[in-house]
């Protein structure tokens, strides 16, 4: 399967043509900063007929998918192979929009990014483990080793269990 993307640059003269600019990523996230004018519809939600609903019953409007930098983006893509919806992909997601000098809408109180969320709870887990190793047994070593393993897992397959159970806490919702 061949996803289709586009540069960040090309993202303004889509929306002109009235595509639809769908960002995937958490509410929270989301709120935190996303492109001007797009729709917010989590990668854990996204089906093929909730984004038809929201392209508004025109069949030749576009999709064009958001994440932070694209890989989320790329998901909701393969997951919506089939659908005869056209869709395009964001190269560098909102960060590459930012860059791009394309308008950025933040709300008031927005939160830490998923990925930074994962990475400060991978680094106190790997602390606790440390420190209770050191000072209660040495068998809490094994947790630092447990999320090590997690995060080669996550690279190799950009699949992350922390970031999809943080993404699912009240405070990114």
């Amino acid at each position: 399967m061949i996803i289709e993307t586009i540069a960040a640059t090309e993202v303004e003269a889509e929306r002109s043509r009235g595509s639809l600019l769908l960002d995937v990523r958490s509410a929270a996230e989301f709120r935190a900063g996303h492109v001007r004018e797009a729709v917010n519809l989590p990668l854990e939600l996204v089906t093929a007929m909730r984004v038809g609903e929201l392209r508004g019953g025109n069949p030749a409007r576009k999709v064009v998918l958001l994440c932070a930098s694209g890989r989320r983006a790329t998901t909701a893509a393969e997951r919506l192979t089939g659908s005869r919806l056209q869709l395009l992909v964001v190269s560098g997601g909102t960060l590459a929009c930012a860059k791009a000098g394309l308008p950025i809408d933040k709300s008031q109180g927005g939160v830490i990014s998923l990925e930074r969320q994962v990475r400060i709870a991978a680094g106190g887990m790997v602390l606790i483990g440390v420190v209770l190793g050191t000072l209660v047994d040495p068998w809490f070593h094994a947790l630092g080793g447990f999320i090590g393993a997690g995060l080669i897992v996550a690279g190799v397959t950009d699949w992350c269990g922390m970031g999809l159970l943080l993404a699912r806490a009240p405070w990114n919702r």
